[in-house]
């Protein structure tokens, strides 16, 4: 499932390619697509119809794209700002593609401009995990976050994430540190793939207790969390096959530099070591067993 940064590279796409546009017609080619939009299929491409859409926003693995009438009178006083929300579950693609470009196999949802760019955007999920819903925002907020998903934290990226507020959560959580890293209430858009690769460089067992960790290394692993996604941003994210790619069906190139995901038995870059995967809650996680020594058991 894409992370924090592959769904960066994303909103980064959308944001140079559909900001500001108007919609003039939205096609819903599956149901499953918009299964969280329940009002249906017409209902979402009727709302859609003659708004332009903001700027690309992101918290943590969701990114949406505010709705704003073409001109303030067209909305009625009172009425709450609304936002496209997209989730890209385990295959989705937002893709900016030409308008006579061959349909995709696993196209789900077509959005057509009023302008004449000549391209559209295209929500394209094999596994159909994915989707795009419409929804309130909550008042208020500047980013025009929607509300359904105000329960998810700001992630290491956001100028507003509060490290002391993050320490003492993981203080208090009586968790191992991997678990709460990937809690998207305490901390959003780390996922497996990054959880490993920050733990890897900051010498940290995945079943650390939480509760071991000080202040100076709680801050060391979040510098680490946000080195190896900016690393990962600047190549484009991780793509380990051809379901990942950004808005121009591009794939991203981090794998090549994984220090710790994928690397069973291969060795450690850093000592020298195997490198080992241990199933773990439906996952695996990859670690070297002598710069990440397990916690002792008591």
């Amino acid at each position: 499932m894409p992370e924090l940064p592959e769904v960066e590279v994303v909103r980064r796409g959308l944001e140079h390619w559909v900001r500001d546009r108007t919609v003039a017609d939205v096609a819903v080619l599956h149901p499953r697509a918009i299964r969280r939009h329940l009002a249906g299929p017409e209902d979402f491409a009727a709302q859609l119809r003659g708004r332009r859409l903001g700027a690309a926003r992101r918290r943590g693995k969701y990114l949406w794209l505010p709705l704003e009438a073409e001109t303030p009178a067209e909305t009625p006083a009172g009425t709450p700002d609304r936002a496209v929300l997209a989730h890209l579950g385990m295959s989705g693609q937002l893709l900016v593609q030409p308008h006579d470009a061959l349909d995709e196999k696993h196209l789900r949802i077509r959005v057509r401009f009023a302008d004449a760019n000549g391209t559209e955007l295209r929500f394209v999920d094999q596994r159909t995990f994915g989707g795009l819903s419409l929804h309130d925002t909550v008042p208020g907020d500047p980013d025009g976050l929607p509300d359904v998903i105000a329960h998810i934290a700001r992630d290491p990226l956001d100028p507003a994430f509060d490290e002391d507020a993050f320490h003492a959560a993981l203080r208090r959580r009586r968790t191992t540190v991997k678990r709460a890293l990937l809690d998207q209430s305490l901390i959003s858009g780390v996922g497996n793939i990054y959880a490993d690769e920050a733990l890897w460089r900051a010498r940290l067992h995945y079943d650390r207790p939480t509760a071991t960790l000080t202040r100076p290394r709680s801050a060391e692993l979040l510098t680490h969390i946000r080195d190896v996604m900016h690393a990962a941003l600047a190549v484009g994210g991780t793509s380990f096959d051809s379901l990942y790619v950004n808005v121009n069906g591009e794939s991203g190139y981090f794998d090549r530099s994984l220090d710790a995901y994928g690397r069973e038995d291969e060795p450690c870059r850093r000592c020298g070591t195997a490198m080992r995967r241990r199933p773990w809650m439906n996952r695996s996680s990859y670690f070297c067993p002598r710069c990440q020594r397990p916690p002792r058991v008591s």
